[in-house]
């Protein structure tokens, strides 16, 4: 699966950040710092694939399987 990398990646920032605050005096603590860590993570990210240009250079090979425009 191809997000399986992104996802791992995912997985593995939030215990970091989990396990380098110890505990947390409620779940509601625990409950924003994951927020917030989801929030902050989320800025970074990028799509994958140019999914247009990808599309152009499909065109160019299989202009007959493809409709002229996208969707």
């Amino acid at each position: 699966m191809p997000d399986t990398n992104a996802i791992e990646s995912l997985h593995r920032g939030l215990r970091k950040i989990i396990k380098t605050r110890g505990a947390f005096p409620s779940d509601e603590a625990a409950t924003k710092l994951l927020y917030l860590a989801l929030r902050n993570r989320g800025v970074h990210w990028k799509p994958a694939i140019e999914w247009r240009a990808a599309y152009a250079q499909f065109t160019i090979f299989f202009a007959e399987r493809l409709p002229t425009t996208i969707r």
